[in-house]
């Protein structure tokens, strides 16, 4: 969303923070927590402490080319 549009959400009380905090709350639970850490720029351990607190399962990841 751009600037904009956040804005205008504000303006109408859309809680914004948790929101997002849903969303990535979601991801780490259908992908491994330093996949989507990387894909959003966020660190490794804040989206480890949000999958734990999700509850979610990806406890190992192997990073790396998987292709072969």
């Amino acid at each position: 969303m751009n600037p904009v549009s956040l804005q205008d959400l504000r303006e109408i009380s859309v809680p914004l923070q948790r929101g997002r905090t849903s969303a990535i709350r979601q991801l780490v639970l259908q992908a491994p927590a330093p996949v989507i850490a990387k894909a959003l720029g966020y660190h490794d351990k804040t989206a480890t402490r949000l999958v734990t607190e999700a509850g979610g399962t990806w406890s190992r990841y192997a990073p790396g080319d998987h292709q072969r």
